[in-house]
């Protein structure tokens, strides 16, 4: 196996990455695009050229983080459309939307170490919308994604994946005693697997998946 490298650390920002890279012609869709690493991420991609699709819970912020990337960038094909990772039926609404490839999908949205919360169908709010609901996606976008061919998903993982494995016997902390850090790292543990699992199931539809820790070195 060949080990691949990068010139990038710590401190390289997403336009150092992409410096040089023309995306124009290429579609991405950024999870939690309305803030913070999301906001960041979306701002790059639209500078290199790609259209982006903000996916967001809260579609005021989106429309505020459209029009700051636009007025950065000078691209008018940023927009922003409804997506809760926690709500099933806002994921299908979501995929049955996309029409075409799509050749970037940036699993970025999450939460962190919240009090015991629950979906309507049970499942521990972290680990629903960590990797559940970013798992949902990635399956409706499936044929969005081969279209493209070469697409790329990068799910943001952490290394709190190391407080937790993914305990099988107990997702959904309905026999052991709830710790919001034990949640948390079970989710992010789970989004590195799902990049692994992608990479041996998908490869031949031409998509290639990445998880990466995006915090403090």
């Amino acid at each position: 196996m060949t080990r691949l490298t990068t010139p990038f650390g710590a401190t390289s920002t997403a336009a150092d990455v992409l410096e040089g890279v023309d995306l124009s012609g290429k579609r991405a869709v950024v999870t939690g695009g309305a803030s913070g690493i999301g906001i960041e991420t979306a701002r790059a991609l639209a500078g290199a050229g790609a259209e982006v699709t903000l996916a967001v819970r809260n579609l005021d912020a989106g429309a505020e983080a459209v029009a700051d990337i636009r007025a950065r960038t000078g691209s008018e094909r940023v927009t922003a459309a409804y997506l809760d990772l926690s709500d099933r039926p806002t994921l299908a609404a979501f995929a049955s939307e996309w029409n075409g490839p799509l050749d970037i999908l940036v699993n970025n949205a999450g939460i962190m170490a919240t009090p015991l919360t629950r979906t309507p169908e049970g499942y521990e709010l972290q680990f629903a919308n960590n990797h559940l609901g970013h798992f949902a996606l990635a399956l409706a976008l499936h044929d969005a994604l081969a279209e493209a061919g070469g697409a790329r998903i990068v799910s943001l993982t952490s290394t709190g994946h190391l407080r937790s494995d993914v305990v099988f016997d107990d997702l959904m902390f309905e026999r052991r005693e709830y710790d919001p850090w034990l949640g948390y790292g079970q989710s992010k543990t789970a989004n590195s697997l799902f990049a692994v699992g992608v990479g041996q199931r998908w490869a031949a539809d031409g998509i290639t998946a990445n998880a990466v820790h995006p915090g403090a070195s």
